[in-house]
């Protein structure tokens, strides 16, 4: 993710938007055919050599709009732990008074533990009497469903006094009761207590009212509630739809924690693996890079509680199906934001770092971090094939720090392969450096990320062409259409993007041989919180949809196949003439044809298909995402706006006749 991006593209697709405009209408008028016209393609079934990756279609998951605290992690109480720079953020307390007698109130003091803990502070309540309450306004509110039961967890020291129970209550915003239990604390050391609210009502912005019978002194911490229904049912676990919508894309990998999460505004506050694993009440909060950076979306809540850390997205990986990809800091922060650098003769600890997570992903008992993954509870190793060094690093400081990490990568494990990055633009000077580098150096995989018009993307289909058969593959780590001149957030994920980014990922899956992983980004927003758009899937406090960008990712995720096969007219492939684009696979498992067809014209297209030294017989299927309007997107009212429509089509003396809708991504499946 680029910290400036977003801003230059408000500048750079007025100004480049025109010209390809311009551009674009003109090859409209030009290369547009009418109805009338049948265009006849060439289908050749010979083996082309090129094979789909299982990794060709991921996700990239980063903490940005509120995507794990507030989102995939389904804690609901903010701030549970008081460990915010501000300790009270998130916690109200109505009725305190601690400057005056009145002996029906009562205070919450920040304390801080004696000691090293990880967890710095807990809270000590002074209850006065019976009108004192604390809430906690959870992330934009809370969101509860009528039945569902909720999980509550709390840490409770008594101090002082006589307080004999804590009432707990789910609350509206009127301060209605929606649900309510009660916990008694027991002892004068700290202890921990469980407790189980139904609620009676739907409310997506409920709040946490903690009340006290008694008065006193009572220290709390780790104040927490959960859905019980997550994803898989795991305690204090995933939340179970934004998991589902990620499982019904079947990913091929799961990229993760970031993006410029990995980064950091400085190095102290990068991501750094280790402090997200172990117990979770020892796993240290951070500010999280979002929360400021972009004045106008101003989220001085935001925060990483590390919930979900690198442990849980090793598991998640393994829910999904899905190759691991984690991505670590090589020693640079943001150089959109500071650009500090570790010197080089204190790089160690980093390489360290990385060498350490492939022992905690794949070591066996004996070792240090083998044993820590054993005793969270997973013996069995994740079997991690991959690792990223860097996000959007560039220049020499990034290309003298990767060579480190390279080698010593590769020196104890040389089995792993290791992604490398050419920076956070997809053409320019300091892109032809990084490539020039790493091509030198045998790289790899090499990442691209590219935040571009609508225009750009289909002007771009043939992009991977050209590129070395011979040298490192592409990961397309991170991309997005981004229409110009439409309202920031959800109208962003509108189809006049989507159609684009289907036309640039039918070169994707041509070039196979070079394109080896594909991730649309990001991944999710919430629609109250959010610093980015456009993103894959938006959510709130109760529901999430996949965008119409979704469904194209999905669309090709789900049918990704085995085999490229080549699709041309005249002998060239199908990039832009008469505005359609075309790639075609075969499925080895389902012994299928499967091609992937964009009209992105505003006429209908008649074509022919005729397969070279076979002939098809019998019917096949043809499925259409399609919308006359480019504008639009789908949204909470109407989540299914565009969706697949599948339609029987026959197949005429071994040829395979289609008509194209206008502005259409198709999906035609042949048996063989």
């Amino acid at each position: 993710m680029k910290f400036m991006i977003k801003h230059i593209l408000l500048i750079a697709l007025t100004v480049s938007c025109f010209s390809c405009k311009k551009t674009s209408e003109a090859k409209s008028k030009s290369t547009n055919s009418n109805s009338n016209e049948v265009i006849q393609l060439d289908l050749d079934l010979s083996d082309t050599g090129i094979k789909i990756q299982p990794t060709m279609y991921g996700v990239f998951f980063e903490d940005i709009n509120f995507a794990a605290d507030g989102g995939l992690y389904a804690e609901m109480v903010k701030n549970r732990s008081f460990e915010f720079l501000l300790p009270k953020m998130g916690w109200k307390e109505p009725n305190s008074n601690t400057h005056s007698h009145n002996t029906d109130s009562g205070f919450l003091n920040p304390m801080q533990y004696s000691g090293e803990n990880t967890n710095h502070r807990f809270a000590r309540v002074t209850v006065k009497g019976s009108k004192y309450a604390l809430i906690n306004e959870g992330y934009r509110g809370m969101g509860i469903k009528k039945d569902a039961k909720y999980n509550l967890t709390l840490d409770a020291k008594k101090v002082s006094g006589d307080i004999s129970k804590i009432n707990i209550q789910l609350i509206d915003t009127l301060q209605n009761v929606l649900g309510e239990t009660y916990i008694i604390p027991e002892k004068n050391t700290w202890k921990n207590y469980e407790a189980q609210l139904t609620a009676s009502k739907t409310e997506a912005h409920a709040q946490l009212k903690l009340t006290f019978e008694g008065k006193g002194e009572i220290d709390l911490d780790m104040i927490s509630l959960f859905p019980e229904d997550t994803w898989k049912g795991r305690k204090k676990g995933l939340r179970k739809d934004l998991v589902q919508l990620l499982s019904d894309l079947n990913p091929g990998f799961l990229r993760f924690p970031g993006g410029c999460i990995v980064e950091g505004r400085t190095l102290e506050r990068r991501y750094q693996w280790k402090k997200t694993v172990g117990d979770i009440e020892d796993r240290e909060v951070l500010v999280n890079r979002w929360n400021t950076e972009f004045m106008h979306k101003f989220t001085p809540d935001y925060y990483q509680s590390f919930g979900i850390g690198f442990f849980e997205y090793f598991q998640l990986f393994e829910d999904l199906g899905a190759e691991p990809l984690p991505i670590l800091s090589c020693g640079i922060a943001c150089q959109f934001n500071t650009g500090e650098l570790v010197s080089m003769k204190d790089l160690d600890p980093y390489v360290q770092d990385a060498l350490d997570l492939i022992e905690f992903a794949n070591g066996d008992t004996s070792t240090k971090w083998g044993k820590l993954r054993t005793e969270m509870g997973h013996p069995k190793p994740f079997n991690l094939k991959y690792i990223g060094i860097g996000n959007e690093q560039w220049g020499e400081v990034y290309i003298e720090r990767y060579k480190v990490f390279h080698e010593a990568i590769k020196a104890k494990y040389p089995d792993i392969i290791i992604v490398s990055g050419s920076g956070p633009f997809p053409d320019g000077d300091q892109f032809e450096y990084g490539w020039e580098q790493l091509k030198q150096m045998n790289a790899e995989i090499v990442d691209e990320h590219y935040y571009k018009s609508p225009e750009w993307f289909l002007e771009n289909a043939g992009r991977y062409d050209s590129y070395d058969r011979k040298g490192p593959k592409v990961f397309a780590g991170e991309y997005a259409a981004h229409p110009k001149e439409v309202e920031d957030g959800p109208k962003e994920n509108n189809w006049q993007g989507a159609l684009a980014e289907a036309a640039f990922m039918t070169g994707l899956e041509r070039n196979a041989d070079v394109v080896t992983l594909t991730s649309y980004a990001p991944l999710m927003a919430h629609i109250d919180a959010f610093q980015w758009a456009p993103d894959l899937i938006w959510f709130n406090n109760l529901e999430a949809y996949g965008t119409v960008n979704y469904q194209v990712q999905k669309l090709f995720s789900t049918n990704a196949g085995t085999d490229v096969l080549s699709i041309t007219e005249n002998g060239k492939p199908l990039i832009g003439q008469h505005q359609i684009y075309a790639s075609v696979v075969k499925d080895v498992h389902s012994n299928e044809l499967i091609f992937k067809i964009v009209n992105s014209g505003t006429n209908h297209q008649n074509i022919i298909i005729s397969p070279k030294g076979n002939k098809l017989s019998g019917e096949g299927s043809i499925s259409t995402l399609q919308s006359d309007d480019l504008s639009t997107n789908n949204d909470f009212d109407n989540p299914e706006k565009i969706v697949l429509k599948t339609n029987q089509i026959k197949i005429s003396d071994g040829k395979i006749q289609i008509e194209l809708k206008p502005q259409s991504l198709n999906l035609v499946k042949i048996k063989i």
